[in-house]
């Protein structure tokens, strides 16, 4: 598949439960980001293919690039990615551009990045018990309970693709009623700027592996 426009490419936020499961298509591909909406898209979109190019894009983001053993790498996909594709599978988005949209007829569309996360309290939901940092920051989360993790594809960032996946998800926190939403980054990390810019602001700090913490929320 040919790199898309950043000016004609048309983006679109699905849900992952609303991709059809069906059999013969794939995600693959790294794609430029261009106009983004949300809305749907034609073709025959395959749930499993789907999860694929997800753990495929996590790994890529992943600060981690080699684990001593396959146990290791499997528990830190289940602490990042795999808990919530279980348990909060309904709250996962994934952003796609049609390869209708740039002159194919056919194909599955490419998985340019996805949000994960829960409504629910890490600092009070035993499934988070692994993440020792929740301890220090309960006062908070009961404020900001909902929390979230977004990744994409090298060539759909700085395009506006990250927002509108963020927006998708606060958007069902707001539907549920909670008052607010928190992300944890290094406190060094360059994403910081982005959460920011997107309402998440500091609210505390802790350490994780000997190293500086933030959390970012912001009210819904």
């Amino acid at each position: 598949m040919p790199p898309v426009s950043p000016a004609t490419a048309a983006i679109s936020v699905r849900r992952l439960v609303d991709l059809p499961v069906a059999g013969g298509a794939g995600f693959g591909g790294t794609v430029s980001a261009g106009p983004v909406s949300a809305g749907t898209v034609s073709g025959d979109l395959v749930s499993s293919a789907a999860e694929l190019a997800i753990e495929r894009i996590f790994f890529e983001a992943a600060g981690v690039r080699t684990f001593a053993t396959e146990t290791e790498r499997a528990e830190f996909r289940e602490r990042w990615l795999g808990r919530y594709l279980t348990h909060d599978r309904a709250l996962t988005h994934v952003a796609i551009v049609d390869p209708a949209q740039h002159g194919e007829v056919s194909g599955s569309p490419d998985i340019l990045g996805y949000v994960v996360g829960s409504h629910d309290d890490p600092a009070r939901t035993l499934r988070f018990a692994d993440i020792p940092y929740f301890v220090d920051l309960a006062a908070v989360t009961a404020r900001y309970p909902a929390h979230l993790h977004i990744n994409l594809t090298e060539s759909a960032r700085n395009h506006g693709v990250g927002g509108i996946l963020i927006e998708a998800f606060v958007g069902d926190v707001a539907a549920a009623g909670l008052p607010g939403v928190h992300v944890v980054t290094g406190a060094r990390s360059r994403n910081v700027g982005f959460y920011n810019r997107l309402g998440f602001l500091e609210r505390a700090t802790a350490t994780f592996n000997d190293n500086p913490v933030v959390l970012l929320g912001r009210d819904v």
